[in-house]
């Protein structure tokens, strides 16, 4: 992209009141190497992908692999999962509840890790709904969270 078009394109969504997210200029062949490679790395094109906008294909892709799919990020691919089952159980999403089930189990969760995943999910929204609910201070909350720590850090170090 252009300087003068990557200028434009910044104007233009901030005067929409949106941010700018540039990605780089699209080329047509990009969409079937990504469809190409999706095919060979899944064994096929998932509906989901194959809905996806052309032109924000090889994007969408690139960021699966470099987090979603990345086995040497700094999570491991079964605290991903696991992770992705809480967001997913809370959005609620039916399919990716189905997926990060499997994939979590695939990459070694047990039903025991999965079950206290969700009950891990159940318990921030239970605690965020008391938070928000009762319009907690959030200033007096994170001043008693840093205290609880600092104490929870002393008993630590003295019950050595």
């Amino acid at each position: 992209m252009n300087m003068i078009r990557t200028v434009q394109s910044i104007a233009v969504a901030l005067a929409f009141g949106g941010s700018a997210v540039l990605a780089a200029e699209y080329e047509s062949d990009d969409a079937q190497a990504t469809y190409e490679e999706i095919e060979q790395t899944l064994g096929l094109v998932p509906s989901f992908l194959e809905a996806y906008p052309d032109a924000g294909i090889y994007g969408a892709w690139e960021m699966m692999k470099s987090v979603q799919m990345n086995p040497d990020s700094a999570l491991s691919p079964k605290e991903k999962e696991l992770i992705a089952l809480a967001v997913a159980s809370q959005i609620p999403c039916d399919y990716c509840v189905y997926f990060h089930v499997q994939a979590a189990e695939a990459n070694g969760a047990t039903e025991e890790e999965i079950a206290e995943t969700l009950a891990m999910a159940a318990a921030i929204r239970h605690w965020s709904t008391i938070l928000n609910g009762s319009q907690t201070d959030l200033d007096e909350f994170k001043s008693e969270t840093d205290a609880i720590m600092n104490h929870l850090a002393e008993q630590g170090e003295g019950g050595d």
